[in-house]
This record gives structure tokens, sequence and C-alpha cells, in this order.
């Protein structure tokens, strides 16, 4: 059987957060990206362009995130206060919404 009439089935593996180290799916994780300019940012949608690390949706890790420069060192370059702040954002628009 060719792989268009079968189907192809796509692995889901969960991400890591990298603030308390969780495994979680990657739509229940805000995703922050280092874009292939060099550029780092929160990415809501989680399909930009880049390389990807995760934090669980919760102002504690993003907190201990904050605290261990862990998107720094993940990304291998110097996260703004901007990025973390729209993290927190993001973390009080979810507790609004559920």
């Amino acid at each position: 059987m060719s792989a268009d009439t079968q189907g192809i089935k796509k692995k889901k593996r969960p991400r890591s957060c990298v603030g308390c180290g969780c495994e979680s799916p990657k739509r229940e994780l805000l995703r922050v990206v280092r874009t292939p300019e060099g550029e780092v940012k929160f990415d809501p949608t989680g399909r930009a362009n880049g390389r990807g690390v995760y934090v669980c949706r919760n102002l504690g890790c993003v907190m201990k995130a904050r605290k261990k420069k862990a998107l720094s060192r993940m990304l291998k370059t110097q996260v703004e206060d901007s990025v973390y702040d729209e993290l927190d954002a993001a973390c009080g628009e979810m507790r609004f919404n559920d």
C-alpha cells in the first residue's frame, strides 16, 4: 500500500516545559521561537519557523523559566523581558478564558 491510500499517522510526541520539566502535549503549552533571522518572539500559533521551546500555561512555570534564564539557554540567544511579559499576559488570558 502506498502512503496516499493508507494515510500517514504522525506521532504526537509530548513537549517538555523549560520551567518545570513536565511533559505535555504541544497544544497545552506556550511556544517561544527563535526565527531564522535571530528574532525571539512568543508564537501563539505554534507554527512559526525556527527553533522553538515550550513553557506551561501557568504563571509559576513562566516565572521559573525567567529566574533560571531557561529560554535564553535553550535558544542560545538573549531573550528580552518583553517576551516574558507576553507569556505572563498569555497566562492571564488563559485563567480568564477557562
